[in-house]
């Protein structure tokens, strides 16, 4: 097993389950050297589905699929996700939004954002003895099964904010007037897995102009170079620090590198930078050279979507809905996450996920990482099946769960109509 293949974004690319760093968050370290006046802002970390029924417009026949006995809920908050009163301010103030395509220094290596360390020997050892990336046959049997239905994308203008997802993290993001793309991967097939088990929900040639494109992080499963290869290259991208220099490398024009806490405007609409517990590796040598995390997504009239990205449970989310009190949508990862001992630290279970969109105060949330590529030991269908039934749990609202199709799209209500009703 190469370490190339690791970070390829099947099972082998993640930490072994160890104790988190302790280091205090939201307390910036000395910030690192840049090719401007200014400097970036660089906090630390701390301690850290059943039936195939999707809540789209359009149904599909109940399936029940064979799983596993479903992991219990986190023991942590019981409190479902609330709106925060109206006109709370975010703690601690947001940043100022920086310039676009602003060239930067970073650190050689973010290995001090890391909250678990990488695996070592010992975990290695035991993934070989007896780690799992696929399921068994049974757990495999269900991949016809799996919730497909692509249709055209939804009419949107500025006062519209609407979701399609394409598979895996890949979703199409319309807001503020912008279609945004999140970690576009179109190809069939990334390095080091099998084939997708469903296709493409949203044909390449359907799409709008691409305005903007979001990376969570440099794994293969998020970052296509095939894929990226399709657009223009004056398409504005916003990445993780340190992972400018892939893009222009590729003749991009206008990329702008974040660190965490840290945001760049386009037309009105604000892309912040946020944590996860995650991990970054593209190479042999290129071990967290580059930072992790997801996106917060503001329209000019205050709808909010945060797109997680691929991480594990940890504190980050709670501090992520201080900072952002109001989140409308959160496109939350549920799969790849067994075994657990392996894939906990980076990847959420969805009991998990439906703990942390609670922890973000989200009002909804529309699950993701899940039902494209088999990356891990679930059974396919599983992921649908305990985020339905944890949702249940939790008490919350089922037309808030956006348990899309791949291909499905939902539409949020506009602020001013949502207002009336909330």
């Amino acid at each position: 097993m190469t370490q190339q293949t690791q970070e390829s974004g099947s099972a082998t690319t993640t930490a072994a389950t160890t104790t988190a760093a302790t280091t205090t968050a939201d307390t910036p370290p000395a910030d690192p050297p840049t090719a401007t006046s200014t400097t970036a802002v660089t906090p630390t970390t701390a301690t850290s589905t059943t039936a195939v029924t999707p809540s789209t417009a359009t149904s599909t026949t109940a399936v029940t699929p064979t799983t596993a006995a479903p992991a219990a809920v986190p023991t942590r908050s019981s409190a479902g996700p609330t709106a925060p009163t109206p006109g709370t301010p975010p703690f601690p103030p947001l940043a100022e939004p920086r310039a676009l395509g602003e060239l930067r220094v970073w650190p050689r290596t973010f290995h001090d954002r890391l909250t678990a360390p990488l695996p070592g020997l010992k975990a290695m050892a035991r993934f070989a003895r007896e780690g799992s990336v696929r399921p068994g046959r049974q757990g495999l049997a269900d991949i016809p099964r799996l919730p497909y239905e692509p249709g055209p994308l939804p009419r949107a203008d500025v006062g519209t904010v609407a979701v399609t997802w394409a598979g895996h993290a890949s979703w199409v993001v319309r807001i503020g007037g912008l279609t945004v793309l999140t970690d576009p991967v179109w190809s069939r097939r990334i390095l080091g897995t099998p084939a997708r088990v469903t296709p493409v929900g949203v044909p390449w040639e359907t799409l709008p102009p691409v305005d903007a494109v979001v990376i969570s992080h440099n794994h293969y499963d998020h970052l296509d170079a095939p894929t990226l290869r399709r657009l223009p290259r004056d398409t504005p991208v916003f990445v993780p620090a340190g992972l400018g220099g892939w893009f222009r490398r590729r003749r991009f024009t206008t990329v702008t590198e974040l660190d965490w806490w840290e945001a760049a405007q386009l037309s009105g609409v604000r892309f912040d930078f946020v944590p996860a517990h995650h991990w970054s590796k593209r190479t042999l040598t290129d071990a967290c050279h580059s930072l992790w995390g997801g996106w917060v997504l503001t329209g000019p009239d205050g709808q909010r979507v945060y797109f997680a990205g691929d991480t594990g449970y940890g504190h980050w989310f709670e501090r992520i809905g201080r900072r952002y009190p109001g989140i409308d949508l959160a496109l939350m990862p549920i799969g790849a996450y067994d075994p657990r001992w392996w894939l906990s630290d980076v990847h959420l279970d969805p009991e998990e996920a439906v703990q942390a969109t609670q922890d973000v105060g989200a009002r909804r949330m529309a699950p993701m990482h899940w039902g494209t590529f088999i990356l891990s030991a679930e059974p396919v269908l599983e992921p649908l099946t305990r985020v339905r039934a944890a949702w249940e749990k939790a008490e919350l609202s089922r037309e808030n769960l956006w348990d899309l199709p791949v291909g499905g799209s939902r539409i949020l209500e506009p602020t001013s109509l949502r207002s009336t009703v909330d």
